[in-house]
């Protein structure tokens, strides 16, 4: 089983039942001929502290792989980078310590933040990767992000076309797991 932990992004919001990136996951593994079931554990407005208070949750599907997904609300409220990086590590370290393999989506934030604090923000993902050796997306959005057609109108989320680049994305990531 592989479970999409995150927020908003992993969850669909805006896009129509069945297009958010996890549905669209579960169709190129059919269609792959490749026997996983994809549980969508996103919940729209979700930060890293929240992603820690459903930990048990998420590890009661026992899952062989989780996609980690979170952050991105974090850093559009300004958190504190420090405590982005507890939270994430804190769920990595448990979930990889329950067994699941992990694929972290990296994400970025908009210019406006300043480069000080994107920087930092994306430096996040960069660090827990490499500590723990999980597989890592760059950025979950790349392709995505800069085309206004494959983005809903609030310029955050992707549109159904937008989400199934995006599971196109994690997929590159997820298939040297799928052993």
């Amino acid at each position: 089983m592989i479970v999409a932990f995150g927020d908003s992004l992993s969850a669909g919001f805006g896009a129509p039942p069945g297009k958010s990136f996890p549905d669209f996951l579960q169709k190129d593994l059919d269609a792959a001929g490749l026997h996983w079931r994809v549980v969508n554990a996103g919940v729209s407005g979700n930060t890293t502290t929240d992603g820690l208070d459903r930990l048990r949750e998420v590890l009661s599907y026992k899952p062989r792989i989780t996609i980690v997904e979170f952050g991105g609300n974090d850093g559009l409220r300004g958190l504190p980078i420090e405590t982005t990086r507890m939270n994430l590590e804190q769920i990595v370290r448990t979930l990889r310590d329950a067994g699941s393999a992990i694929v972290l989506a990296g994400m970025t934030l908009p210019p406006n933040y300043g480069p000080d604090y994107i920087r930092g923000f994306e430096q996040v993902y960069k660090d827990l990767g490499t500590k723990y050796k999980v597989a890592r997306i760059p950025f979950l959005l790349d392709g995505v992000a800069i085309h206004p057609n494959l983005m809903q109108q609030d310029g955050i989320h992707p549109t159904a076309a937008g989400n199934e680049i995006v599971a196109r994305t994690v997929m590159r990531y997820l298939k040297p797991l799928l052993h």
